[in-house]
C-alpha cells in the first residue's frame, strides 16, 4: 500500500498556557475521534512560554472532559520546522517577534480573548469557540486526508494494473 504524507497542525500562541493548550486538546480528540491517528500530527507552543497551564483553562476543560492538568507549556519547536507544517494556527495573542510568512507559512489566526485571569464564564466561552474552530478545521482535514488516501489507493491501483498487464 502506498504512504501518505502527514498532515502537520501547529497551534501557536505566546505563553502555550491557555488558548494553544485548549485547541491542541480539542485536535488530539477529533484526531482520535476521526481516525486520523495515522496522519494528522499535532504541535503546540509557545514564543514566551509559562511556567504552567492556566488553573481556569485546566479546570474548563475538565468540565468537557478533557483532562490536560498534566500539560506543560513548552517553546515553538524549532522555528524552522515551522516551514513544514501544513496549518499553522495562531490564537489572536500578539505574537511580536513571530511572523509566520518568514518562514513560508500561511497561517491561520484564530482572534479569541485570553482566558488567563478572565472569569469562568469567559474562560468557557473561549473554551467553546475553540471547540467549534477545531471541529470545523477538522472537517477540512478530513476531507485533506480522503483525498490523500483516494490518491495513494488509487495510484497504488494503477501500478498494480500496469504490472499485471505486462506479466501477461
Amino acid at each position: 500500500m502506498a504512504t501518505i504524507d502527514n498532515i502537520r497542525l501547529d497551534f501557536v500562541c505566546v505563553h502555550n498556557a491557555g488558548r494553544s493548550q485548549m485547541a491542541a486538546a480539542f485536535a488530539e480528540r477529533e484526531r482520535a475521534e476521526r481516525g486520523l491517528g495515522d496522519i494528522v500530527e499535532i504541535h503546540s507552543g509557545g514564543t514566551d512560554p509559562a511556567d504552567a497551564v492556566h488553573e481556569e483553562v485546566v479546570e474548563a476543560m475538565a468540565e468537557v472532559g478533557v483532562d490536560i492538568a498534566d500539560k506543560t507549556p513548552k517553546y515553538v519547536a524549532d522555528l524552522n520546522d515551522l516551514k513544514d507544517t501544513d496549518y499553522l494556527v495562531t490564537m489572536g495573542c500578539s505574537i511580536t517577534e513571530f511572523n509566520p510568512e518568514q518562514y513560508g507559512v500561511e497561517s491561520h489566526e484564530w482572534d479569541l480573548v485570553n482566558p488567563d485571569g478572565q472569569d469562568m464564564e469567559t474562560v468557557r466561552e473561549v473554551r467553546d469557540e475553540i471547540e467549534r474552530q477545531v471541529e470545523t478545521l477538522f472537517d477540512e482535514l478530513e476531507r485533506l486526508a480522503d483525498e490523500k488516501r483516494a490518491g495513494a489507493g488509487s495510484s497504488g491501483g494503477i501500478i498494480t494494473k500496469i504490472r499485471d498487464s505486462l506479466s501477461l
